[in-house]
């Protein structure tokens, strides 16, 4: 196996200034382009505010990474357990992959293969045998990474942005399959 070039860093509360700026740069930069800037706001002020960021930093069940490459902040990968899901789906057989982002000046370079893999091995070593993950059915390029990785579609979900509901595809993986 392949040395990973991208570290995961455990997110501290002491890092929560970090985490937001991180979290909103990363959203804009994705769903900027095709959503109303009203939604968008809103959306980043409910969801992505620091408040909200701290509860669900110190959620026990939920686990936050930032990803460095080359010492650069890359991204970051947030990862729910048991009661933390945002869904009870698949029988509570499997953990979510919440978020899972990369800096646009990051991406295409590999790196979101390795962070996908960075999460598989850390639900391994849950005891997990299985992941899902919601993708927005517009975000075309997301979608064609997570079925070149053999995730399969086993459902939706309503994802509201702002005053904007919208459709999520909701993706399962078997690991070890």
């Amino acid at each position: 196996m392949k040395t990973p070039r991208i570290q995961l860093i455990p997110v501290g509360e002491k890092e929560i200034g970090l985490l937001h700026r991180l979290s909103v740069e990363t959203f804009k930069e994705t769903f900027e382009a095709e959503n109303k800037k009203e939604d968008l706001l809103a959306y980043l002020n409910q969801k992505m505010s620091t408040g909200q960021l701290k509860k669900e930093l110190n959620n026990p069940f939920s686990s936050f990474f930032f990803a460095t490459y080359k010492k650069q902040m890359a991204g970051y990968l947030k990862l729910n357990f048991d009661n933390a899901q945002t869904e009870n789906v698949l029988n509570n057989q499997a953990f979510e992959i919440e978020r899972i982002y990369l800096l646009k000046e990051y991406q295409n370079k590999g790196l979101g293969t390795e962070l996908f893999e960075a999460a598989i091995q850390i639900g391994k070593e849950k005891g997990y045998k299985m992941l899902w993950l919601g993708v927005w059915e517009k975000n075309r390029s997301a979608l064609q990474f997570y079925q070149k990785k053999g995730l399969v579609t086993f459902g939706s979900h309503c994802f509201q942005l702002g005053s904007d509901p919208q459709t999520d595809f909701l993706m399962r993986y078997d690991i070890d399959s």
